[in-house]
């Protein structure tokens, strides 16, 4: 298989992660999330590049078929797009409730909101000028968008989020253009809002994939390696069985393929057959730990995946953004991942008459 902006055949398992890396301390500092940026003018533009050339440089040396930018270039995967659209007032903040778990001072929506030209296509065509790779690029999803904000114009998170997935449309074309070969909507909140994404969650996301020739994924996890989703998560009990409520409407939706969090977490393996037919990224590799995997470890998890996903639909990947790790602790994961995948790579193939 080749992908369409690239000219590299991807192997059987293609490795890839979902999306952030840590970023260089003298950029941002290390290990926080919406860290401002140390740099600024021109400096801060060739800081991003730098850094974006470094994280492409430690996924290829590392073994990953499938590259993305690491978010190098954004404070935030989702506020990092809104602060580009109009209607949108970032000196007006006002404390909501994220994913009904923390609280966090976000923007607010005072207008109608648009979009003017394309966020990340400059940054999406300087990624693709890095490497013949397949290279994959990440978005906010409507619903992941309008539960990071105050909205005062609206009134409706479902009209907000229409809105949105038009606008994420117009972006996911540019970058389409600008040859990106996977684009994925990272949707977080469909592990929290199962009533709206039954009623129009999904539809939304579809719009916002809408006409793309490239391939499009979703993906759905437990969130960033930090303390508020780790004492989320230990209130779900012994089984984590949320992908229960989307996976089926994905199953169904126009969405190619399916990322979900896996490793080291109470999900079922099973609910993968919910997905049956669509390729499957599986997070294979724990972020919100800082013990690296073994490869026999990451080798483990693919097996226990193969019982319910063809191997020629299944990606292995992260769980979720790396930001929060120590840089030199990620790629030792990443590192970690390929070497697992190759394992199994060897024992699929000798397994073949």
């Amino acid at each position: 298989m080749t992908a369409r902006g690239s000219s590299t055949a991807l192997p059987l398992l293609p490795t890839s992660i979902v999306g952030s890396l840590p970023k260089p301390s003298w950029l941002a500092q290390p290990e926080t999330l919406w860290s401002p940026w140390r740099l600024t003018g021109d400096a801060l533009v060739e800081g991003k590049q730098d850094a974006l050339r470094a994280a492409v440089h430690e996924q290829l040396h590392r073994g990953l078929d499938i590259v993305s930018d690491g978010e190098q270039t954004r404070q935030h995967f989702v506020t990092t797009f809104i602060e580009h659209l109009t209607g949108v007032d970032f000196e007006r903040r006002e404390t909501v409730r994220i994913r009904d778990r923390y609280d966090a001072s976000v923007p607010t929506v005072v207008g109608a909101v648009g979009i003017e030209k394309p966020v990340f296509a400059d940054d999406a065509r300087f990624l693709r000028e890095q490497t013949d790779q397949p290279i994959k690029w990440a978005l906010p999803g409507p619903m992941t968008m309008i539960d990071t904000l105050s909205d005062r114009h609206y009134g409706s998170r479902e009209q907000l989020a229409w809105e949105f997935a038009t606008i994420l449309n117009e972006e996911a074309r540019a970058l389409q253009a600008a040859g990106v070969d996977i684009i994925q909507f990272d949707e977080p909140a469909f592990t929290v809002f199962f009533d709206e994404v039954q009623d129009w969650g999904v539809a939304a996301l579809e719009r916002a994939a809408e006409g793309l020739r490239v391939e499009t994924a979703v993906h759905i996890c437990y969130g960033y390696g930090i303390q508020a989703n780790t004492d989320w998560k230990a209130t779900l009990g012994s089984e984590w069985r949320q992908y229960e409520k989307s996976f089926p409407l994905l199953q169904r939706s126009s969405l190619d393929i399916v990322s979900l969090e896996c490793h080291h977490s109470r999900v079922p393996m099973e609910l993968i057959e919910l997905v049956r037919g669509k390729k499957v990224m599986l997070g294979a590799i724990d972020v919100a730990s800082e013990t690296v995997e073994t490869p026999e470890e990451v080798a483990d998890t693919l097996r226990r995946a193969l019982r319910f996903v063809d191997a020629d639909l299944l990606l292995p990947s992260t769980n979720c953004g790396m930001a929060p790790l120590p840089r030199d602790l990620a790629w030792k994961k990443l590192s970690a991942l390929s070497a697992g995948t190759a394992i199994v790579r060897e024992e699929l193939a000798a397994s073949t008459p």
